[in-house]
């Protein structure tokens, strides 16, 4: 059994380079979930030159959006969403200094690109554990497009969620059976 890396936000660049395909993390700190309307939203936020809705670089943004909490939970279950959804967006965002993103699936070409040229990284979420995700949450607020519901952007604070590297700085691609 591979052993878990504990990471924790805002990554920097020498912990990103030192994680590779297929490591298994978990990670404290937090992360921010979007989805495909968020998403759409802050690309037009970048393109109109307005600020972001949190600080890009050495995050991490999760395809997520949570179902709505029971009473007495902070948040319902939250799982990863299909990644390449936001692969329209997504280089953009990155190019802005987006470093992070946690997902299901593999990515396009272009946003793998991306991540290469600006030193990022993709993270596959667990998928079928979105209840045990849901337990790494320590703390909830809404800060950016509550219009949307449960696509708005959130601020989670997470403590040892887990995920693995799916695609690394370099390129390698879990998805792909020709990578490293």
């Amino acid at each position: 059994m591979s052993k878990i890396i504990e990471i924790n936000t805002p990554l920097d660049a020498d912990v990103i380079a030192g994680l590779n395909c297929g490591d298994i993390v978990h990670i404290t700190g937090t992360i921010y979930p979007g989805r495909d309307a968020a998403h759409k939203r802050m690309a037009e936020m970048l393109a109109a030159g307005q600020p972001p809705p949190f600080h890009y670089p050495g995050s991490i943004i999760f395809y997520a959006g949570p179902a709505p909490a029971r009473p007495g939970d902070i948040i319902g279950s939250i799982g990863p969403t299909t990644a390449g959804r936001m692969d329209l967006y997504a280089p953009s965002l990155i190019k802005a200094g987006l470093v992070a993103m946690i997902g299901k699936g593999n990515r396009s070409e272009a946003v793998k690109q991306a991540i290469i040229e600006h030193g990022g990284i993709y993270f596959a979420g667990v998928g079928g554990i979105a209840a045990l995700m849901s337990r790494c949450v320590t703390k909830v607020d809404i800060i950016a497009f509550e219009d949307l519901g449960t696509e708005a952007v959130r601020r989670l604070s997470v403590v040892r969620l887990p995920a693995i590297v799916a695609i690394d700085c370099k390129g390698n691609d879990i998805y792909d059976r020709n990578s490293g």
